[in-house]
């Protein structure tokens, strides 16, 4: 079973690709995106080309967990994720996932690899391997 998941951001989208047997994800793509909006034409191709059964979107949150500014517009672009798409839509806790995905990006190649934008999509990776460890037994 293939799980696309989502690092969601006003600017930049991280998109990962994983699947159920292996619980493993890697990181796809970035989109660019306009106030949150992205070109959902390149999303409709990647969503023929991997056939997901489920789309995780990463949820975020305040270390306490209290919603932050950003959670609402994460949560609508999840809606219009299922709404256009009809496909299962799922919200994921991910707290820290930059903090980690910067961490494996420097201690992998240096300061210099931060400035690339693939935090977004390792991000969306770690976000997706997370949910697929905690949830793939309540399927």
């Amino acid at each position: 079973m293939i799980v696309i998941g989502f690092d969601y951001g006003l600017k930049k989208i991280g998109v990962a690709v994983g699947e159920n047997i292996t619980k493993k994800a890697r990181p796809i793509s970035v989109l660019n995106a306009k106030n949150g909006y992205p070109n959902w034409n390149i999303i409709k191709n990647l969503f023929e080309y991997w056939e997901p059964k489920f789309i995780i979107v990463g949820l975020p949150l305040n270390i306490d967990g209290t919603k932050q500014n950003i959670t609402n517009q994460s949560e609508k672009f999840a809606y219009l994720l299922k709404c256009k798409f009809n496909i299962l839509t799922k919200m994921h806790d991910e707290r820290l996932t930059t903090v980690e995905a910067k961490s494996i990006i420097f201690k992998k190649r240096g300061f210099k690899a931060l400035q690339k934008k693939e935090t977004h999509s390792l991000s969306a990776a770690i976000i997706l391997e997370s949910w697929l460890d905690q949830n793939l037994s309540k399927i």
